[in-house]
C-alpha cells in the first residue's frame, strides 16, 4: 500500500487467479472505483449535488441567477477561511482562534483607519502584520510546548475576544468602529476586495472569485509543491517526517499563520463591504470552518484532507444558509443541518475508506 502526495491511497498485492478473460477490464473498473470514491471529498461531492437539487426543486428562486450569487456569497467567506483550516487539520493540528480573528483584525484595520486617520491600505497591512504574528505565537507556541493546539488556540480565542471587547470600549466608548467608507483611500480596497461586479445582468460579490482562485492555489500548492507533501507527512507521522528531513517545525507555524491570513483575509472583506465591525465579528464560526474541513474529507487525526473538499463542504453551508430561508423554514434548522450534515458526512468517510481501503484509520 502507497500513499501519494494528496492523500489517495493505492493497494498493491498479488493478482487473484482466474480463466475468465474481462477480469483484467472488471480489475480496471473496480480500481477506477476505488480512486474515485477515496478520493478526499467524495461525500462532500455528492452531498453539495443532493443539497443543490433538493432546493432547486423545493424552491424556485434557489436555482436562479439571483439565488445562486446570494448563496455563493457566504460559501466564500466560509470557504476562505476553511482552506488554510483544511490545511492546517491536514497537518495533524486545530486553531480554534480563526474565528475571533476575522473581527480581530478587521477592528484594527478599522480602528487605525477611522480613529487614527490612517491610509486604509496602511491599515490593512497593520491588520496583516498582527493575524500573522498570532498565528506565529500559536504554532510557535504548540511546537515548543507539544501543548495540544486545540488548548493553545482556545486560550488564543478567548483573550482575542476579551481584546476586542476591551480595546474597542477603550477607544470608542461601544463595541464597534463604524464610517470605515470615510477613511483615507477607502474606495479602491472595497472594490478589489468587497465590492460586486455584474456577470450577466447578476451582482456578484467579488470575494467569490477570490474564494474561487483561493481553492485551486490551495490545491495546487497541496498536490503539487513540496510545501504540500510535507503538510502530509507531518500530520501522518511527524516523527518519521523528521527523521526523512521535513521541517516539521516551520511547517506547523507556517500553517497556523496562513490560518490567521485567511481570517484576516475575511475580516477585511466584511469590514469594507459592511464599513463597519462589530467586537463580536467571527466568534463561533470556528466550528463552522472545521465542520467544513471535515465535511470535506478532512480527518480529525491528520494526514488527509484536500483543500477543494472544504471548498465544498463550504458550498454546502452556503446552500443550506440561504436555502433554508427560500423554502421558508425557520433559520434556526441551520444548526440541526450543520449537525446531520456532519455526521453524515464523517460516517459515509468512514465506510468508504473501511470498504475500499486497506488503511481504515
Amino acid at each position: 500500500m502507497t500513499t501519494t502526495g494528496d492523500g489517495d491511497t493505492t493497494v498493491t498485492g498479488p493478482s487473484r487467479g482466474g480463466t475468465r478473460t474481462d477480469a483484467p477490464e472488471r480489475a480496471g473498473r473496480e480500481s477506477a472505483l476505488r480512486r474515485v470514491l477515496t478520493r478526499p471529498g467524495f461525500a462532500a461531492i455528492a452531498g453539495a449535488i443532493v443539497v443543490g437539487l433538493f432546493f432547486s426543486f423545493y424552491t424556485g428562486s434557489f436555482a436562479t441567477p439571483a439565488g445562486v450569487a446570494n448563496w455563493l456569497d457566504p460559501s466564500s467567506t466560509i470557504g476562505i477561511v476553511a482552506l488554510p483550516v483544511a490545511m492546517l487539520m491536514i497537518g495533524g493540528e486545530f486553531d480554534l482562534s480563526a474565528g475571533v480573528m476575522i473581527g480581530s483584525s478587521g477592528l484594527v484595520m478599522g480602528l487605525l483607519a477611522v480613529e487614527f486617520g490612517m491610509n486604509v491600505w496602511a491599515a490593512m497591512v497593520v491588520a496583516l502584520l498582527f493575524a500573522l504574528g498570532v498565528g506565529l505565537f500559536n504554532g510557535f507556541l504548540v511546537v515548543r510546548t507539544r501543548l495540544p493546539s486545540f488548548i493553545v488556540t482556545l486560550g488564543t480565542f478567548f483573550a482575542l475576544q476579551g481584546l476586542n471587547l476591551g480595546v474597542s470600549k477603550l477607544i470608542t466608548n461601544t463595541v464597534r468602529v463604524a464610517d470605515i467608507d470615510a477613511a483615507p483611500a477607502y474606495a479602491a480596497p472595497n472594490a478589489i476586495l468587497g465590492g460586486q461586479v455584474d456577470v450577466l445582468g447578476t451582482n456578484i460579490y467579488v470575494a467569490i472569485f477570490w474564494w474561487i482562485g483561493l481553492t485551486a492555489l490551495a490545491s495546487w500548492v497541496l498536490t503539487r509543491t513540496k510545501f504540500g507533501n510535507w503538510v502530509f507527512a507531518v500530520g501522518g507521522d511527524r516523527v518519521a517526517a523528521r527523521n526523512v528531513g521535513v521541517p516539521v517545525a516551520r511547517t506547523k507555524i507556517t500553517l497556523f499563520m496562513l490560518t490567521s491570513a485567511g481570517g484576516w483575509f475575511v475580516g477585511m472583506i466584511t469590514a469594507l463591504r459592511l464599513t463597519s465591525v462589530q467586537a463580536s465579528e467571527g466568534v463561533g464560526q470556528e466550528l463552522i470552518f472545521i465542520v467544513a474541513a471535515v465535511v470535506g474529507g478532512c480527518l480529525l487525526t491528520g494526514g488527509y484532507g484536500s483543500a477543494f473538499g472544504a471548498s465544498v463542504g463550504a458550498l454546502i453551508f452556503g446552500m443550506a444558509e440561504l436555502g433554508i430561508p427560500y423554502a421558508g423554514w425557520n433559520s434556526d434548522w441551520f444548526y440541526a443541518f450543520l449537525g446531520g450534515i456532519l455526521l453524515l458526512a464523517v460516517l459515509i468517510n468512514n465506510l468508504i475508506r473501511r470498504r475500499f481501503s486497506d488503511n481504515p484509520s
